[in-house]
């Protein structure tokens, strides 16, 4: 009986962290952007749908597009990756950008009124705690 009774309560709660961590997710705006002299773009992930804009000046609006729902859980798998304290302190793999090999990008998220922002890194190779979520949110831009 009491196995029986621990089995439940590991399920009921399992299932509660996983719908608090993808509420959290739905309540959390992620900004990627990445720029050269004659290159920007800003991804931004928020509530099921990700807007890209390549107006540096922000004068043009982005649209939005609704995200599957197969890539939101891949987004909330990734995003229970990160220690989000820890992102300010991301050492960058490579140093393109400081020579214009690569673009200069950066990581934002914005979670329970907080901003948490990455160092600067190469577009393209992200610190390895933060890639799955990068290249996620970059195939997004690349299936719209």
């Amino acid at each position: 009986m009491k196995t029986v009774l621990a089995l439940v309560a590991t399920v009921i709660l399992g299932s509660t962290c996983s719908d608090k961590n993808q509420s959290d997710l739905e309540n959390t705006v992620i900004e990627y952007s990445a720029n050269t002299r004659g290159f920007y773009q800003k991804i931004t992930v928020a509530n099921h749908k990700v807007s890209i804009s390549k107006d540096r000046n922000g004068t043009e609006k982005p649209t939005a597009t609704a995200i599957s729902d197969a890539d939101w859980k891949k987004l909330v798998t990734d995003f229970q990756t990160i220690e989000l304290d820890d992102l300010a302190t991301l050492k960058a793999p490579s140093e393109k950008r400081f020579h214009d090999g690569a673009a200069i990008a950066n990581l934002k998220i914005v979670h329970k009124e907080k901003i948490y922002q990455s160092t600067s890194f190469d577009h393209g190779t992200p610190p390895k705690e933060i890639e799955k979520l990068v290249n996620k949110i970059n195939a997004l831009v690349e299936t719209n």
